[in-house]
């Protein structure tokens, strides 16, 4: 396997050049007094010496070796103490966190860039603060002050993990019908009992605590969703003075035997009267959670990301030294029994659609950030809500759209290597275990299809697509002749979508069965258009850069081979959706 090298030269061109963020956070003074261009280089430097060195190194013998469970307690593969003991040191674990609890308070789309060097680095490793901070995105919304000063500056500063306690044995998806129990306990607390499974984090030696959100039900609970209510549960009891008490009703039954991620602790938690505390209101657990997940759901999607570009560096390096046979139009390197395999068109094919996907998937993730920042610190109220129903719209593109291309260019990559790349020395076959999970879970991707042609589009009328697609068409009307081979096809793009769109709105009136039957589809459509909106950005920022001129040429050409042979897809699968949901419903049950 190559080694890994952060692509900062990549996320500065996003940032500065395509995005021009550092204007964004001037005019935002939350973001103004922490973040400017040259520390986020910095801190971007910094995230990738400690990813590519402290981390990356790790990823391969610990998927050997996996995750140990013992007797309720779970031992993490070696070096992931050290390492994760120094990445909290480096205070990484609160890098988006409130400074007022001890968090370095960096906007979303700086720690984006993070989260996916550390992902590309080791997947497993990542999963573990990425929990964490999720679990103080949604105490920090909804928690009383006293939780929020005793937990947050413990779980920013990595001293304390997080975990998210969701799912059931008999419930998956279907969160209405748990059966975990909160009992009013008297002086503000519960007592939590029942069994989760697929947490991640739920039990582990890399921290001396870990704070558990835990969906329940209190007793007098209306039935379904709306009766779920949110708890923190602490792994140990905390002190008044903020030390650790006795262990808490809390323990680790076993751990999952996956097909990858084996260095993440993949726990079923048993909850036998354990002491909790209500974050948010009661009933209303479900909306605090969603605080957490829908910020996991775009980590997720830079999950499959930040695989992808893993492949992507292991394969270009491996395109480039492996011999076999001769170039299509004569021998390349004559002096040698044959030539590197980039020279062959199917070669080249996978390494460009790898790219390809990669960039397009880094400028998707970045964008739907900026949204999330302008929802959260802008102090206009009208950019603010602009920019949450953006975020609503492509929150379930970005979990799914990212993690099936991650899995598509995990594979590519795979490929590249032959049969070396279904060698588990070598990585690449890793990296398609480990990728596969982002498809399912934090919601599985038909499930975030359906909240996006569902509640998102049918749900709004159509409205919050018609931002999306008015914003490119401000683009598309201001970009001028000189990016005319790239505006064009979005053009003709957009135009398809708006016509799938129109569709689906009048379809879903006459047969709900249209919605789900469409999503799928629908999305990719969606996501191939928004990554055509994006490389047509991104080519306009490379027309005009200045230096480093091999960089720009690069980014042009990749733009080309993107509009000439991937976003074409687009029209099958149009024709997909519209063939509508009659064929799913041709036969009956015993006969499939």
């Amino acid at each position: 396997m190559a080694d890994y090298k952060a692509p900062l030269r990549d996320m500065h061109f996003l940032l500065n050049e395509v995005f021009n963020v550092p204007a964004l956070w001037a005019r935002m003074p939350a973001l103004a007094e922490v973040a400017d261009a040259d520390t986020v280089a910095a801190v971007l430097g910094e995230a990738g010496k400690l990813s590519a060195g402290g981390i990356a190194p790790l990823s391969r013998a610990a998927d050997e070796e996996g995750c140990h469970w013992r007797d309720g307690a779970v031992r993490t593969p070696a070096g992931f103490i050290d390492a994760y003991r120094h990445y909290a040191e480096g205070g990484w674990v609160g890098v988006g966190g409130a400074p007022e609890y001890g968090g370095m308070g960096m906007p979303k789309v700086v720690s984006a860039q993070v989260e996916e060097m550390v992902n590309s680095a080791s997947l497993a490793f990542g999963l573990y603060p990425m929990l964490t901070a999720g679990a103080c995105l949604a105490i920090h919304a909804h928690a009383n002050e006293a939780l929020k000063a005793t937990y947050l500056p413990k779980l920013y500063a990595g001293t304390w993990a997080g975990s998210m306690c969701l799912t059931e044995p008999h419930a998956g998806t279907d969160l209405g019908i748990i059966r975990t129990r909160a009992t009013p306990a008297g002086a503000g607390r519960y007592r939590v009992s029942g069994t989760k499974i697929f947490i991640t984090g739920g039990e582990h030696d890399l921290t001396e605590n870990i704070i558990h959100l835990v969906l329940a039900k209190l007793p007098d609970a209306p039935a379904g969703a709306k009766g779920i209510s949110l708890f923190l549960v602490p792994k140990f009891r905390v002190n008044p003075d903020g030390s650790l008490g006795a262990r808490n009703g809390v323990s680790c039954g076993s751990i999952e035997h996956k097909m990858g991620i084996q260095a993440s602790a993949t726990c079923v938690m048993n909850f036998d009267d354990a002491e909790g505390y209500l974050v948010g209101d009661e009933h209303k657990g479900l909306a605090a959670m969603f605080t957490m997940m829908n910020y996991e759901r775009l980590g997720v999607g830079i999950q499959g990301l930040a695989s992808g570009e893993r492949s992507y560096q292991n394969a270009i390096a491996y395109a480039r030294e492996r011999l076999q046979s001769r170039a299509p139009g004569g021998p390349v390197a004559k002096d040698k029994p044959a030539d590197p395999i980039i020279v062959h068109p199917d070669v080249r094919r996978m390494l460009l659609t790898m790219k390809a996907f990669n960039e397009g998937g880094r400028a998707f993730s970045t964008y739907v950030a900026m949204q999330l920042d302008t929802a959260k610190f802008s102090d206009d109220a009208a950019s603010r809500q602009h920019a949450e129903e953006l975020v609503a719209l492509l929150t379930p593109v970005a979990k799914a759209f990212l993690t099936d291309l991650g899995l598509e260019t995990t594979v590519h990559g795979q490929q590249v290597f032959g049969g070396h790349g279904y060698i588990r020395e070598w990585g690449q076959e890793q990296l398609v275990r480990d990728v596969r999970i982002t498809q399912i879970y934090e919601g599985t991707n038909g499930i975030q299809a359906l909240d996006l042609v569902g509640r998102k589009v049918v749900g709004s009328g159509g409205a919050y697509y018609q931002r999306f697609a008015d914003e490119i068409w401000h683009f598309i009307d201001n970009a001028g002749p000189a990016l005319a081979e790239f505006t064009q096809p979005l053009a003709s793009a957009l135009d398809n979508l708006d016509a799938l769109t129109a569709w689906v709105l009048d379809a879903a009136k006459r047969d709900p069965r249209e919605i789900g039957s469409a999503s799928v589809e629908y999305l990719h459509v969606f996501g191939y258009t928004a990554y055509a909106y994006l490389w047509a950005r991104m080519a306009q920022a490379a027309q005009h850069g200045t230096g480093d001129s091999a960089f720009y040429t690069s980014k042009l050409g990749t733009a080309r081979f993107y509009f000439a042979r991937l976003l074409p897809r687009i029209h099958s699968l149009s024709a997909s959706v519209k063939a509508g949901s009659e064929p799913l419903y041709m036969l009956d049950e015993a006969e499939f």
